[in-house]
């Protein structure tokens, strides 16, 4: 340690703002070179290269091939399949010194299906897996959790190519199984779930996520096994209702209720049912969003949901990417004077009605149901409008919150929510991108077929983060054995010549016998040594110190904190016997 380039640090960085961040910092693993961006020190590098090893160990076993692409990419193949625009600003843009428009890659599937068809032209050549371990780029809008969530990232990116849709489930598979056995050896809980597939494309998706409370991601689980990230949860909508003995529509002055509880307040004091009290989930509230397009286009949306539930942003975002939506703003509403700001009804809503504004609903509102909704004029609701009878919407959007105990769409059960990062995330992409770029073979009978295509990623430098935000505590780091930078951290703890030397030969004789070891010998106190032990967070620590006089070293466990002394002579085979099981 008098030679590793470390810096321990005993304060908290101020921008760290999960365990992590704060711990992968103060143990000198990283450190910040700009917003997003990191530099990998001696100590993160190696845990980063044994991730990478274990995620290469794996894919070669499955029988995919590596390749190495640029980072640096020409820009036609994007702008062929359209993500030079649909990226938007996430994409590093940039020109060479010809005005040549180039960009950073964010992701590679363009490169991978232009190499196959520059390659292959047979049903002979398939199936192929071929994959790369590359660090990629996008211009995040908020980086944060430190490298959970950068501008700069190792990504291993895998692409199965096959000639036909069996060939491709085949694929799936075998990735799906490997990367079960990938995260079963990075040593933290997971959980793998439906996911959407996004601008990415495709049919089939799942994704695997590490299951913490810091997790930028929400999923859902139910007792019969439903999983899924929340943006692809669908809610199985209620069959249609009979509305024929539902009065006429009835417009009531409602002042002063600007919440869903006050209307429901003043709907049971005012219009009492006969049944039971109105409830917030009895209400139909209208949201106007402006969105923005890849290519700046704007354009108004409505959306229709219960009252007693709110828009997901995350589901919104997912539902509508590569597009954006924002909130209505006051100098919105003043373009779109038909619209009565918190008094919006379905009536004033539609591309057929006069304002236009595309009007798309949330599952539940089926034909027959009927709602309190906004009456179009300020300090006025309407009763009993019914849906199919007094209005129709557009289309359906299925974007309202998802809530703990809602039931799962398949009926197994009620839900529950659970944070996590996404680790890994695979897809089934068919034939997007080589339609896109006309990637073709010959098939058996000598015709020409578009080939299909899956896309495999795993966060490489995320999952460093994933395994310390899961292994961490109150004092530092705490690896498991697979990824640990040293296998043994030696402490010599004492003022003599002696304590040093035998340390140092303990260290040696692990040396040889094939451990990776760090020795401490820095002329530090032992209660900085230890400090620093827990910080770094080796699984094994031997302490050769003050018991050395008596003829024993102390061997701590870090990740369950026990420590035993064992006599001097049998240290090493002692260590040896703990490392190796």
């Amino acid at each position: 340690m008098s030679e590793l380039f470390v810096r321990t640090l005993r304060e908290d960085p101020a921008a760290a703002e999960v365990p992590s961040h704060r711990w992968l910092v103060r143990a000198g693993y990283i450190r910040r070179a700009a917003p997003g961006i990191y530099t990998w020190l001696p100590l993160g590098l190696k845990v980063l290269r044994k991730v990478e090893g274990i995620v290469r160990t794996e894919m070669d076993a499955m029988g995919a091939q590596e390749v190495l692409f640029p980072a640096l990419l020409p820009s036609e193949p994007y702008k062929e399949s359209n993500r030079w625009v649909e990226y938007g600003d996430n994409l590093f843009r940039l020109k060479d010194r010809k005005g040549v428009d180039m960009l950073l890659g964010p992701t590679h599937e363009e490169m991978f299906t232009l190499l196959v068809k520059d390659l292959y032209s047979s049903y002979k050549d398939l199936p192929l897996a071929i994959y790369q371990i590359q660090t990629k780029y996008r211009d995040e809008a908020r980086p944060r959790a430190g490298i959970l969530r950068g501008r700069e990232f190792v990504m291993k990116d895998s692409y199965s190519f096959d000639v036909d849709d069996e060939g491709l489930d085949a694929s799936y598979n075998r990735h799906r199984d490997a990367y079960i056995k990938i995260f079963d050896r990075l040593g933290f809980d997971y959980a793998i779930v439906k996911a959407m597939s996004g601008p990415m494309g495709g049919s089939r998706s799942e994704e695997f996520l590490a299951v913490a409370e810091n997790g930028e991601d929400t999923f859902v689980r139910s007792p019969g096994g439903y999983a899924a990230n929340v943006e692809a949860v669908r809610i199985a909508a209620p069959e249609p209702l009979d509305y024929s003995q539902t009065p006429a529509p009835e417009v009531v002055h409602t002042p002063d209720v600007p919440t869903i509880e006050t209307l429901v307040a003043m709907a049971n004091e005012v219009k009492p049912r006969a049944d039971r009290p109105w409830q917030g989930s009895d209400t139909l509230k209208n949201v106007v969003f402006m969105v923005t397009g890849p290519d700046g286009t704007r354009e108004p949306l409505a959306i229709g949901l219960p009252g007693d539930r709110e828009v997901d942003e995350k589901r919104l975002e997912a539902a509508l990417d590569p597009a954006v939506a924002e909130p209505f703003t006051d100098e919105d509403f003043a373009d779109h004077p038909e619209l009565a700001k918190g008094y919006i009804g379905p009536r004033a809503l539609g591309e057929e009605n006069p304002s236009g504004i595309r009007y798309l609903v949330d599952p539940r509102v089926v034909t027959g149901t009927s709602w309190i909704t906004g009456a179009d004029r300020k300090d006025h609701h309407v009763f009993n409008l019914v849906a199919g009878r007094d209005f129709i919407a557009d289309g359906i959007i299925d974007v309202a919150e998802i809530r703990q105990g809602d039931p799962a769409p398949d009926g197994s059960g009620p839900l529950t929510l659970a944070r996590g990062i996404e680790m890994g995330h695979i897809f089934q992409l068919g034939r997007k991108y080589a339609d896109a770029l006309g990637l073709k073979v010959l098939d058996r009978n000598g015709k020409l077929v578009t080939v299909t295509m899956g896309s495999y990623g795993i966060g490489v430098s995320r999952a460093v983060a994933a395994v310390a935000e899961y292994t961490c505590d109150d004092k530092g780091l705490s690896w498991p054995r697979e990824l640990a930078p040293f296998d043994v951290h030696v402490l010599a703890t004492g003022k003599g010549t002696d304590v040093l030397a035998e340390a140092t030969r303990i260290a040696t004789e692990l040396q040889e016998a094939g451990l990776e070891v760090l020795l401490d010998d820095r002329k530090a106190s032992p209660g900085v040594k230890f400090a620093d032990s827990e910080v770094l967070g080796m699984p094994t620590s031997v302490v050769v110190g003050r018991g050395l006089k008596d003829g024993v070293v102390e061997i701590r466990d870090r990740r369950t904190g026990n420590r035993r002394e064992v006599p001097v002579a049998d240290a090493v085979a002692e260590i040896l016997t703990e490392v190796r099981g």
